[in-house]
């Protein structure tokens, strides 16, 4: 049985057009190292891994963002998901922010996150996990 088949996944989860999970790779030394010590945060939605990441201090610099569809993580840049201020923004500020992202350039990296009406993502856990 295919990890996409499994009973109990949520529907989003087997739509191959939206990424299965989200990734967040920093350096866990935060630039105090020789070399950086990379750690992984996942969660299943952006805005559940953008919310890990403020949760637990890390500046938008500090990370860098991926979309999972399969094996090839897809970068993501940090700017659909930053305020004014350069702080990581949060929902339902962040839900429209990706929202209006993806409807200015078409890039589908960011399709799907929206702050009212039917979210692709609305049966998934926004939980994050890490740093792993």
């Amino acid at each position: 049985m295919s990890l996409l088949h499994r009973p109990g996944l949520p529907d989003s989860k087997r739509d191959r057009s939206i990424p299965y999970t989200y990734e967040a790779q920093v350096d866990r030394l935060r630039g105090a190292g020789i070399a950086p010590l990379t750690g992984s945060y996942f969660a299943d939605t952006l805005c559940g891994l953008v919310a890990l990441l403020a949760d637990e201090g890390i500046a938008p610099a500090q990370a860098r963002l991926f979309a999972v569809y399969g094996s090839e993580p897809t970068p993501l840049e940090a700017g659909p998901c930053l305020g004014e201020d350069g702080r990581w923004l949060q929902p339902p500020r962040l839900c429209r922010a990706l929202e209006r992202h993806f409807l200015a350039t078409g890039d589908e990296r960011y399709r799907g996150h929206v702050e009212q009406g039917s979210c692709d993502y609305e049966d998934r856990d926004t939980a994050g996990h890490g740093p792993y």
